[in-house]
């Protein structure tokens, strides 16, 4: 129902997602899952969604 990708802030600004009519829903954290010491820093993303289907709200909130 959705596609997702991410992008990394410091580099691109996401400007060819947002003009192909992607929604930048907000960014990670800057953390890997690898980081069980709150050491290792990675880039923070923007999170980008994509729906492929009008309705994709009610479909994810009912469950089908």
């Amino acid at each position: 129902m959705l596609l997702e990708t991410t992008v990394e802030r410091g580099r691109f600004a996401g400007t060819c997602y947002r003009a192909a009519n992607w929604r930048c829903v907000g960014q990670t954290t800057g953390r890997s899952r690898n980081d069980r010491h709150k050491r290792l820093k990675v880039p923070v993303k923007s999170v980008w969604l994509y729906p492929l289907t009008p309705a994709f709200r009610a479909r994810l909130f009912r469950g089908d």
